[in-house]
């Protein structure tokens, strides 16, 4: 399937909640805690087993990988379960937990909008001031798990204002502040750059 005949995928996340869907359409599909819940049971038992039994370590590391929720779903898991563990992959509007955030891509992709990522286009978003290496990796988590076509990473103060804007006068400067869980941006921009 041709990625250009299908939306591209819109992906903003944050340090409290993630808004997801398609391009084109008005208001996002799904808006979700930012938290991913995971069976310690599964993570527990890989540590402690011996290094002989080398095939309990792999079976648990690959059931830890499938037994974890996302949303309102982990919130829900880690209050009715003791088994569960809550992990927020986003603290101040940074990624600090690669791999719970690689889970809740995964999650937000296969089970939120029913899609293959193979099959369209991604837009990312990021705090002003993220690291070039935080973009590399997402880059590098996006095109080697997921096999996205295409992946373009905005910052989401020049989108916002970039939303404001219509095509018969579109200067894109002005001042953005963004007021969010874990951090607050007050972002000059100027000709569409943060």
């Amino acid at each position: 399937m041709d990625p250009t005949s299908r939306p591209a995928v819109v992906i903003d996340y944050g340090t409290g909640y993630t808004k997801m869907g398609f391009a084109g359409n008005v208001e996002p599909c799904f808006i979700s805690p930012t938290v991913v819940a995971v069976n310690e049971s599964f993570l527990n038992q890989s540590r402690t087993s011996s290094k002989a039994n080398r095939l309990a370590q792999h079976s648990a590391g690959v059931m830890a990988d499938l037994d974890f929720f996302i949303g309102e779903e982990a919130l829900t898991k880690s209050r009715s379960s003791n088994t569960y563990s809550l992990s927020y992959p986003i603290k101040h509007g940074q990624v600090d937990n690669w791999d719970a955030m690689e889970r809740y891509w995964q999650q937000c992709i296969f089970n939120y909008l029913r899609c293959d990522p193979e099959d369209h286009y991604f837009l990312l978003t990021e705090s002003p001031l993220t690291a070039p290496e935080s973009r590399e990796y997402t880059g590098e988590i996006m095109f080697e798990t997921f096999n996205v076509p295409g992946l373009y990473i905005a910052v989401n103060s020049v989108l916002a204002l970039a939303a404001g804007y219509t095509t018969s006068k579109c200067e894109m400067t002005g001042v953005v502040v963004d007021v969010g869980d874990g951090a607050t941006h007050v972002v000059p921009v100027a000709d569409a750059h943060a």
